[in-house]
């Protein structure tokens, strides 16, 4: 017996000498290829080389498991070797299955092979990866919520949203069991923004009012508390603006802005939470301050504010573009494009239609570098360029950019936008009655509008006014201008106000009420002067010029009469200046990808008529 045991004392200490050698060489390989992963520049090659020569030892499978999924990452990561990455993530995730308590290679394993799936449009081939891991994850908190995020994340990018919201919700409710009630609030916050993007109205207020509860009664991190709290507020504020209540969402706005300059104050804390549940963070420092940046140029851009929109703008993507130095994360590309969204209608507003231009030409190159940022901003982009159209009175082409754009787009507010602008150019070529009002009966305030947004529902009053007043029937048009009068001074929407002050100024002046047409057109010139509106101070100061000639004022005629020239000059002198760029050509794309170039062509070809 006591040979027996000697002899298995041997076997064990020869056995641990053995894994313990093994160890030293493989903590030496593993030490080289991390040198040669981390050295500046990054030597990928020489580390490749290091974690492949681990496998000629037989190691072990615990090793062997590890090692595999460390060269899956790399290639991954640094290369564009996707077939030899999948390779050994896939033997990684096969191996560490049959090793017990092995859960880090094992599910870093499956996230990883699932993200290179999608990145290689095997879809079929992630979500079934995913589901299994999410299955034998239940014990281990953290992997278990990291993988619901990313299958649900994955449902998003299809346009599945009603998985993506059920997968959410067995998130939260598995947070909730596990105690973290900092991730449930994650979780549930995140099926919010789900729910606000399919226009579920009706299930969001419930679930924003709990996410409301859990953020402030949740005592941990102050900077993760700041950070449920600027989620919490953003959906709150993208919701009343979807919803076109600019004056409403003023108070929320003001929240968040206090919010983010609190989180801009606070240290990162690097003492770990007690609950692995608890290890995520919704979005790093700098990319929250962007995002509130952003929707604050939004509710600018929304209530008239425009000078104010460009300060933002510009604030925010010189913080993008220091950001993007050092980070690749497409989110960071998402926000910039919306950032040049906004920023191009206030181009387009102010009378700088060949800076609005270049910066369109810029969204393009953006979406030429990432299929998924086209296919998101695709109709975007084809509504801008109506709008440019429009602003150079290129109607045939306005038309055709928004026909494609409507045709691209399911958003129901974008789509709406649309039709009401599409509208507009119709009233302005004048014989599209059929077209026209087939249009308006989608668009009707009157009746069943088809969508909630206040600011939608009080510029479709406006357009059906225009038509009203260039039908001549002038009664009719006082009706809807008043009725958008009431509603953007609800909700404090100047450009529209300016918009319909100089129109109902306009229909006094015809029917010879000259008194009232002052009482409105002074106003709106103001008002235009203050946002900046260039067409509108064009159309007001003609307006006046008129007026105080009938009304005898000379000088007062003289001085309107001035303005209006300097405004049509510098009107005129950019829309030349836009017309003479090669990114004028822009105009005629309407399908496919964005044109990689343009042609420099022999000045402008669009009538100037309706400027002067």
């Amino acid at each position: 017996m006591a040979a027996q045991a000697a002899a298995a004392a041997q076997a064990a200490q020869a056995a641990a000498a053995q894994a313990e050698a093994a160890e030293s060489w493989y903590l030496a390989l593993l030490g080289f290829a991390e040198h040669f992963r981390t050295a500046s520049p990054p030597k990928i090659r020489l580390c490749v080389h290091c974690l492949q020569a681990v496998f000629p030892f037989k190691p072990p499978q615990r090793i062997e498991a590890r090692t595999h999924l460390q060269l899956g990452s790399v290639l991954y990561h640094h290369t564009k070797n996707s077939e030899q990455a999948r390779g050994h993530l896939e033997k990684a995730w096969l191996i560490s299955q049959q090793i017990p308590q092995f859960e880090d290679v094992k599910f870093e394993a499956a996230s990883l092979l699932s993200e290179l799936y999608c990145q290689e449009s095997s879809v079929d081939a992630a979500k079934p990866l995913l589901r299994k891991a999410i299955q034998i994850s239940q014990q281990t908190p953290y992997w278990h919520c990291r993988l619901l995020f990313q299958l649900a994340q994955l449902h998003t990018l299809e346009k599945d949203l009603v998985s993506a919201c059920d997968l959410l919700g067995v998130g939260a409710e598995y947070a909730r069991v596990v105690g973290s009630e900092y991730t449930r609030a994650l979780f549930l916050l995140s099926k919010g923004m789900l729910l606000l993007m399919e226009r579920k109205l009706q299930e969001v207020h419930p679930l924003l009012t709990l996410c409301g509860q859990i953020v402030e009664s949740w005592q941990g991190n102050p900077i993760q508390k700041e950070a449920l709290r600027v989620f919490f507020l953003v959906l709150q504020v993208t919701h009343y603006l979807d919803a076109g209540q600019v004056k409403s969402v003023k108070p929320c706005l003001k929240q968040l802005q206090q919010c983010i300059q609190t989180i801009s104050t606070l240290h990162d804390d690097e003492i770990l939470p007690s609950n692995p549940a608890d290890l995520f963070h919704w979005l790093p420092k700098e990319h929250m301050c962007v995002l509130v940046y952003l929707v604050t140029v939004m509710h600018s851009m929304q209530a008239g504010y425009l000078e104010k929109a460009q300060k933002y703008t510009d604030k925010a993507l010189m913080q993008l573009e220091k950001l993007k130095m050092l980070d690749c994360s497409p989110i960071l590309s998402s926000f910039q494009v919306i950032l040049l969204e906004h920023i191009i209608m206030c181009r387009l507003v102010t009378g700088h239609k060949a800076t609005a231009l270049q910066e369109i030409s810029q969204v393009c190159q953006l979406c030429q570098q990432s299929p998924r940022l086209f296919s998101n901003h695709a109709a975007q982009l084809h509504t801008l360029l109506g709008l440019y159209c429009v602003s150079v009175n290129c109607m045939d082409n306005a038309e055709a950019q928004f026909t494609t754009a409507l045709r691209l787009t399911s958003h129901q507010e974008l789509w709406a936008f649309i039709v009401t602008n599409l509208a507009s150019v119709y009233i302005r070529e004048g014989h599209r009655h059929q077209e026209l009002y087939s249009l308006l009966e989608r668009i009707n305030p009157d009746h069943s509008f088809p969508v909630s947004s206040h600011c939608l529902r009080a510029a479709a009053f406006y357009v059906r006014g225009l038509f009203s007043f260039f039908q001549g029937r002038y009664n009719e048009a006082k009706r809807f201008l008043r009725e958008t009068l009431k509603m953007s001074n609800a909700e404090d929407l100047n450009r529209l106000t300016a918009c319909s002050l100089v129109l109902l100024g306009h229909i006094f002046y015809v029917l010879g009420n000259h008194r009232e047409s002052n009482n409105m057109v002074v106003p709106a010139m103001q008002l235009a002067s203050k946002i900046p509106d260039m067409s509108v101070q064009l159309w007001s100061s003609a307006l006046l010029r008129d007026l105080n000639k009938a009304c005898g004022n000379a000088m007062d005629a003289h001085e309107a009469a001035q303005m209006h020239q300097n405004f049509s000059q510098q009107l005129l002198q950019d829309h030349i200046e836009a017309c003479s760029l090669p990114e004028h050509n822009l105009i005629t794309w309407t399908d496919g990808p964005p044109p990689v170039q343009f042609q420099a062509q022999n000045g402008p070809n669009t009538s100037l008529a309706s400027l002067l």
